[in-house]
């Protein structure tokens, strides 16, 4: 099995930037799109962005033009690079991965278990 461990949430002030990261240890032979969720007390689970195994991204139009995710191969890591931070992005966020053990293995789905994003004056 794979572990995807989460860092980089805390407080932060409106207009302020944070950087998360997502590493997964374990098993794996590759990593197909790599996304970042986040969830808000009393909303539904959203997609915020997304990276593909050659490198292309996309955004929720919420983030467009103030979160870049980017990724590491050499170290199964995805980054989320936040920037411009308000109040409606606070939320918990978590990282998933669609990977596989070995070249014929089916593809896999993981997730992180959450990191805490809070904006606040």
């Amino acid at each position: 099995q794979v572990q995807l461990v989460e860092s980089g949430g805390g407080l932060v002030q409106p207009g302020g930037s944070l950087r998360l990261a997502c590493a997964a240890s374990g098993t794996i032979f590759s990593i197909d799109a790599m996304r970042w969720h986040r969830q808000a007390p009393g909303k539904q689970r959203e997609l915020v962005a997304a990276i593909t195994s050659g490198g292309s991204t996309d955004y929720a139009d919420s983030v467009k033009g103030r979160f870049t995710i980017s990724r590491d191969n050499t170290k199964n890591t995805v980054y989320l690079q936040m920037n411009s931070l308000n109040v409606e992005d606070t939320a918990v966020y978590y990282c998933n991965f669609r990977w596989r053990p070995s070249r014929y293995s089916s593809w896999l789905s993981s997730w992180g278990q959450g990191t805490q994003v809070t904006v606040s004056s």
